[in-house]
């Protein structure tokens, strides 16, 4: 591989240039962030030979060997380091790239890395002759996605990373930039501030809320599931009711619970593409599940599932709670519609829905699938924002059917 010089790239308020020795201070600070530690693959704990090993040798061997590019992200008015950014890998067969940045805890929050990965993608596209970048994450971190959509990659899928980090997911986002995609300098470019993609970057780039609900005077929590919900879930997947109306596996056990809370629940909140609550009562008990899928082919869709613990049936949980999550999901996912899909002859869980202010619509032929095998009709209703008389109400800042 050949050398590539060392060099410096001035844009939108930034100085990219090679790392100095003297940077190795700011680094190691940078570097003690959770935030860092968590979704890179920096050494844990990062002391202050890893900075200094960085700076100097690894960054400058990088340069000479022509298999990465690293600049330091300075502010181009006062010299402040505020990032890291640039080419994690360069591969001359395909004259493409991986693009891979960091962001000091003191410079979030200004767009840095967007601008930074911009710099760095018109360099490497002019200078270099790359035809393609690729940037890839943990799935889960929306911050980082947030800026790569930003600074114009296209999101196309999931591949299991060859090194994740320590107690993270095994699983990642990758996308790809081409040079038409890039956009200019200052160009407020795709996923801007009002968009879809930052309000929901914003909520599940965070850790999943606590909503409220009331019914008859008594306060429930929405929550998310916890160790100790498992054997109320498993034993209300083992109820018959349930086992009649859904197609959770049977015989449902406690292995199963788990794999539900890990793959589904938990990988949904990490994916952006849903949220799973356990309904607690003011013990904190478990009485029922609820959650909110988000439709792949329309953003602004979602579709609402639940089910009660046999011993909590009939108190009224469950229309509160699903009113609650609407309500989160109208004014803090941005949805316009809400829906509820069971299989004809469910009337519980229709009950549940109208008494949630669902407006029943019809009837879908052989529309879900029945643990038989076969495909069933099934009830379709909608919950629209105008709808709702009560907004939930949060802390500032599990299964196809519904049961």
């Amino acid at each position: 591989m050949a050398r590539v010089e060392p060099v410096e790239l001035t844009e939108d308020g930034l100085l990219l240039r090679p790392w100095r020795t003297a940077d190795a201070d700011a680094v190691h600070r940078a570097c003690q962030d959770p935030d860092i530690q968590r979704w890179t693959t920096v050494p844990r704990p990062y002391l202050p030979e890893h900075a200094r090993a960085f700076v100097g040798e690894i960054s400058a061997g990088d340069w000479r060997a022509g298999t990465r590019a690293p600049f330091a992200v300075c502010d181009a008015a006062t010299g402040e380091l505020l990032a890291s950014c640039g080419l994690v890998s360069v591969d001359r067969t395909t004259d493409s790239g991986e693009v891979g940045y960091w962001v000091a805890p003191w410079a979030r929050g200004r767009g840095v890395a967007t601008r930074a990965t911009r710099a760095v993608a018109r360099w490497a596209f002019d200078a270099l002759g790359l035809r393609r970048l690729v940037w890839q994450a943990e799935i889960g971190n929306h911050a980082s996605r947030l800026a790569a959509l930003r600074a114009g990659f296209r999101v196309e899928g999931e591949l299991r990373l060859a090194d994740p980090s320590p107690g993270g997911r095994r699983e990642g986002w990758v996308g790809s930039l081409f040079p038409g995609d890039l956009p200019a300098p200052g160009d407020a470019g795709p996923a801007g501030p009002d968009s879809l993609d930052a309000r929901r970057a914003a909520v599940f780039g965070r850790p999943q809320p606590t909503l409220f609900a009331t019914v008859a005077g008594r306060e429930l929590r929405l929550r998310p599931i916890e160790e100790g919900d498992l054997d109320a879930i498993t034993d209300t997947c083992r109820d018959p009711h349930t086992v009649e109306w859904t197609t959770v596996p049977a015989p449902y056990e406690r292995a199963d619970a788990e794999r539900f809370r890990r793959d589904v629940a938990d990988a949904a909140w990490a994916r952006g593409t849903g949220a799973y609550f356990t309904v607690a009562d003011g013990d904190d008990r478990y009485v029922a599940s609820v959650d909110l899928r988000l439709a792949a082919a329309d953003p602004a869709q979602a579709m609402v599932g639940f089910m009660t613990a046999p011993h909590a049936r009939g108190r009224g949980y469950l229309p509160a709670a699903t009113t609650a999550l609407a309500a989160w999901g109208f004014t803090t996912l941005g949805l316009a519609r809400v829906e509820w899909r069971a299989l004809v002859g469910n009337t519980a869980s229709r009950r549940v829905a109208e008494k949630a202010g669902f407006t029943m619509e019809g009837t879908a032929r052989g529309f879900l699938p029945t643990r038989a095998g076969t495909r069933a009709d099934a009830w379709v209703a909608s919950l629209l924002p105008g709808d709702l008389t009560a907004p939930a109400t949060a802390p500032p800042g599990p299964s196809r059917g519904n049961r």
